[in-house]
């Protein structure tokens, strides 16, 4: 599954044109049933395959939405691509998708996208591993790397060369979607790659390959979060609020019964519960203070507007995107902020 391909401006288009087309003959609610009012619609909401994002699965088996008084229907998409690309065409009032990708379709989403809720951060799931003979960063220079151009890991790469004052053009990155990067890595066609899960563990696969460093050693590098559409911030904010409430319930309910919230999550994501743990351990699930946190003004990679702002920065670098977006229209505490004074009663 590629978590952080990025959506080109066609796609956005087409899929916008499919849509505009297909609502003009039938009505958007795939509940039959239920009242054409905003009120009773449900909302849709867009997950895939990701430890961070498995949890939804329980608020949806546990009935925690209609416990905050929402209606939603929680959408899986077997590909991280397709739920992001529905997100930008209007499918979904929401997806679960990363801060790189948030940034990379904020100018082109046809109901805007702001991020309101971050559900964890990559604390070693995303790696750059390499051959027997490497073992610093410094080591990587003039090597052949293969990353997936613009996201998630070549940024992770490039922190890394950073930290050692060296330049991506230090390192001859071979762009290759991850999966095809992992692959060349484990059949010798490159010194080093980029990668996340499932993927790393085909590169692993290669005799004396091993990890030179994760995004373990840069926290905050790589937030995931709860995405949502201006339009529904604007047009129905109480239901936002309800899905960051339950957010919080769902993390509640995981402490406090650990073997089902595992149980649920294992058979969402299609794993056994051993092997669940493995993804787990580089998953590092954020609490309200982690959130109020990452929203906050910094001047690291923990807070969000610094990422945001060394992201995009990334990204024209690299010529993903032309221009940075307007980020102050991407990020959105409101909702977080409104739960914590809750919290404290």
């Amino acid at each position: 599954m590629n978590r952080r391909k990025l959506l080109s401006l066609l796609s956005v288009f087409c899929l916008s044109l499919i849509l505009t087309i297909s609502c003009s003959q039938t009505p958007q609610s795939s509940d039959s049933g239920t009242s054409n009012t905003a009120k009773d619609q449900a909302i849709v909401i867009g997950y895939s395959n990701w430890a961070g994002w498995w949890p939804w699965a329980i608020a949806e088996k546990e009935g925690m939405f209609a416990k905050n008084n929402v209606n939603v229907e929680m959408k899986w998409f077997d590909g991280y691509l397709e739920s992001m690309e529905a997100l930008a065409a209007g499918q979904l009032d929401g997806n679960c998708q990363t801060l790189n990708d948030t940034i990379s379709f904020a100018a082109d989403a046809v109901n805007g996208e702001v991020a309101i809720l971050v559900n964890d951060n990559s604390a070693g799931n995303d790696k750059i591993i390499v051959t027997e003979d490497i073992n610093t960063i410094e080591d990587l220079r003039g090597k052949k790397v293969a990353v997936e151009e613009g996201v998630v890991d070549d940024f992770l790469l490039t922190l890394a060369l950073e930290s050692k004052g060296m330049k991506r053009d230090d390192v001859k990155i071979v762009p290759l979607e991850t999966g095809a990067a992992a692959a060349a890595f484990a059949s010798g066609q490159v010194d080093a790659v980029g990668a996340f899960p499932p993927f790393w563990l085909t590169a692993l696969k290669r005799e004396g390959s091993k990890e030179l460093i994760s995004s373990k050693e840069f926290p905050g590098a790589i937030p995931d979060l709860l995405v949502v559409t201006q339009k529904l911030i604007d047009e129905q904010p109480d239901k936002a609020q309800a899905l960051v409430n339950t957010w919080f319930d769902v993390m509640n309910f995981i402490e406090q019964n650990p073997e089902k919230a595992d149980e649920i999550m294992a058979e969402r994501a299609d794993v056994t519960v051993e092997e669940l743990q493995l993804f787990k351990e580089g998953t590092k699930m954020f609490t309200i203070e982690d959130n109020l946190r990452a929203f906050s003004d910094g001047d690291n990679m923990k807070h969000m507007p610094f990422a945001a702002q060394k992201m995009s920065e990334f990204m024209i670098d690299v010529g993903f995107i032309p221009e940075a977006p307007d980020l102050t229209k991407v990020l959105d505490d409101q909702f977080v902020q409104a739960y914590a004074k809750t919290a404290k009663k």
